[in-house]
């Protein structure tokens, strides 16, 4: 079939999605990248297309919106949005982060539940999509106020999650501090320990590597991508955005393979660190980011780097990126401009860090481009690794999680050679990720039927 029928489906498909769910940039943006990859799959595989399989994946099976009031330290009543997307259930649990953050959406959370989907499918785990959140903003607030505000909303989700519904785990704005809180509120609230949340304290219920996980898999990914050139992470000269818990293990686990990270940053603007970040600086940002949750020109200040305010590191010449701090922070021009200055892979740590303009420069330049819902992967695989200690009752040893981790990311891997390989031998990364993630799903849900 000629590619302008294909892209006549795929404008018919999404002008559908756009009107049942008017305003949701971030969710259109999400399911038009999918559905150009999958549609001219779909057309070659007509029992995906006559069940309505990619529609329904688009639909979620259950959106929860709720009221989350509570008192701040001024004895003043606060009210915040709180939210869960249950989006798919075909292959397992709900499984995917909560999200506290001021720009918490319907419509982003939708898009990243509906990513969660294939990124789950991918680890080979049984898991499904979902996500939740709410447009709190932990920053500023003490530790009362966020306990507050963490029991408030799990009273009201409690009765929605299990560990055999919908499992949820930490993301942007929801780190261990505010799991321990809402796992503290759900045990009161069902009288039961269970592994209802993962990214749990190691003394209670929590797996090794899990904090690590999505930063190490991130790399991991990276050498993999490189694996196919005959390279290594070794050397390379790298750009990390963020420096929250993706951006530190990204920066670790790549300067444990030989890599020299020089950048990092946060929403005032990033530094440069042409020495590199080595594992003493790296102590430093993590303090200065989740104990004493300062910002990054504190780093400049003390190790007398330069500071840019306002502006993210993708003008640093570099061999590597590795996005890591939120979604669509690589414009087009921010694209083109780490072509120029030498960058040939792009790994995404984030969810969907770089806008359809600068993929579409990525794939001209024939770049190593890992996408963010095979290449981040490794959060989630690992989330999935504590749910199978919690049932078992057991704890793995660090050297086996990341062991665990390690085959899952090659695994990740290989699934995207294996549908997204070109006659020339390169790998469309796009379409392996979103295919590989499609047929499984889309298999267990036609052997269920129409549900």
């Amino acid at each position: 079939m000629a590619n302008n029928a294909y892209d006549q489906m795929v404008n018919d498909f999404m002008a559908k999605i756009i009107a049942k769910n008017q305003g949701e940039v971030e969710f259109h943006q999400a399911v038009l990248e999918v559905a150009e990859t999958l549609i001219p799959f779909i057309e070659e595989n007509p029992k995906y297309k006559a069940a309505k399989i990619l529609e329904r994946i688009a639909e979620p099976e259950r959106v929860i919106l709720f009221r989350v009031a509570w008192v701040d330290d001024k004895g003043e009543v606060q009210i915040n949005k709180g939210y869960r997307i249950e989006m798919n259930s075909a292959i397992g649990p709900y499984k995917g982060g909560l999200r506290f953050h001021p720009t918490v959406t319907l419509g982003m959370l939708k898009f990243l539940a509906f990513e969660q989907v294939l990124k789950n499918s991918l680890t080979t785990l049984p898991m499904g999509g979902g996500k939740g959140g709410s447009d709190f903003d932990p920053k500023g607030k003490s530790d009362n106020e966020v306990m507050r505000f963490c029991q408030s909303f799990m009273t009201e989700l409690f009765r929605h999650i299990g560990p055999n519904t919908d499992v949820p785990a930490g993301d942007i704005g929801v780190g261990g501090r505010e799991i321990g809180f809402l796992f503290g509120q759900y045990k009161r609230l069902r009288n039961e320990f269970t592994g209802v949340l993962t990214g749990k304290g190691r003394e209670w219920g929590g797996s090794l590597i899990r904090p690590e996980a999505t930063g190490y898999g991130e790399v991991y990914f990276a050498e993999e991508m490189l694996k196919t050139r005959g390279d290594s992470m070794k050397g390379k000269i790298c750009t990390v955005s963020g420096s929250g818990n993706v951006a530190q293990y990204a920066t670790q686990k790549a300067t444990m393979l030989g890599a020299k990270v020089v950048t990092l940053s946060d929403s005032g603007g990033f530094i440069y660190d042409p020495d590199g970040i080595d594992a003493d600086k790296l102590a430093f940002v993590m303090h200065l980011k989740n104990v004493k949750r300062g910002r990054i020109t504190e780093y400049a200040e003390k190790y007398g780097v330069e500071y840019f305010p306002g502006l993210r590191p993708w003008g640093i010449k570099c061999d590597v990126a590795l996005p890591s701090a939120t979604q669509n922070e690589i414009n087009e021009e921010e694209a083109k401009t780490l072509i120029a200055n030498g960058c040939f892979v792009v790994s995404e740590g984030a969810n969907m860090p770089s806008t359809p303009e600068a993929i579409a420069v990525y794939q001209d330049a024939e770049i190593l481009y890992g996408l963010g819902k095979a290449a981040n992967a490794g959060g989630v695989a690992v989330s999935g690794l504590e749910m199978s200690q919690n049932s078992l009752r057991l704890s793995w040893t660090r050297e086996e999680v990341d062991g665990r981790l390690q085959v899952i990311m090659k695994d990740i891997h290989a699934a995207c050679v294996k549908y997204g390989k070109r006659d020339d031998g390169s790998v469309d990364y796009i379409k392996g990720a979103n295919i590989a993630g499609f047929v499984k799903v889309a298999d267990a849900m036609l052997a269920q039927g129409v549900v």
